[in-house]
């Protein structure tokens, strides 16, 4: 069983968060990348995106941005957007308040040397964050969520069930999360590029935030 969408629940426990992007005259979906960059699959997603013109935002682990500047500058001469997914991909809920605040900060850093000026977006990794670390973050961060967990990082789910899984939950406006992971790597490179055709097919375009 696999939790794609969260309880509204869970929406009202975090008033401000981004669910779903903002609304198009023409259905969008915006296409969310977690984890990377790392040069094993970051440059791949590229390469997909970039066959439906399709733009997507990159919620990056501070250690990979170290190790991968080079990566995650790619992304950025694609005309995609990084964002911050902490440093050390840190849960919210176990993490001190101080060291977690400063894990942010020190992603932040990197990001802010790779795109000045740009704006904040942070993503809580595993969606774990608390009402009063959200508060804590603003105004400076816009925290985003999700309206659709593609769930491509377990790997005993079938990539044709995440495929069809995927699809199905689909909406206009949709915030989707894929992972540029190892981990993900079976599911994300069987599903992302048949996600992209299946979507533009039905007539669907691709967002950044």
């Amino acid at each position: 069983m696999h939790l794609h969408r969260l309880p509204g629940l869970m929406q009202r426990w975090l008033p401000g968060a981004i669910w779903q992007g903002p609304a198009a005259a023409q259905p969008t979906v915006y296409l969310t990348f977690d984890d990377g960059p790392i040069p094993e699959e970051t440059p791949w997603v590229l390469e997909q995106l970039a066959a439906y013109e399709a733009k997507g935002t990159f919620f990056c682990v501070g250690e990979n941005l170290e190790r991968h500047a080079a990566v995650a500058r790619q992304v950025l001469a694609a005309g995609h957007r990084l964002a911050n997914h902490t440093h050390r991909h840190l849960s919210g809920w176990t993490t001190s308040r101080e060291e977690y605040l400063q894990d942010i900060a020190r992603c932040q850093q990197a990001l802010d040397e790779l795109q000045p000026g740009a704006p904040r977006f942070f993503r809580p990794p595993y969606g774990r964050i608390t009402p009063g670390l959200q508060r804590a973050l603003q105004p400076g961060y816009r925290v985003v969520m999700w309206d659709l967990l593609t769930c491509d990082y377990d790997r005993a789910y079938a990539p044709e069930q995440c495929l069809r899984d995927a699809l199905r939950l689909t909406r206009p406006g949709a915030v989707v999360v894929f992972h540029d992971s190892l981990k993900a790597s079976p599911n994300l490179r069987y599903v992302l590029p048949r996600y992209l055709q299946a979507l533009a097919e039905r007539g669907y375009q691709f967002g950044a935030l």
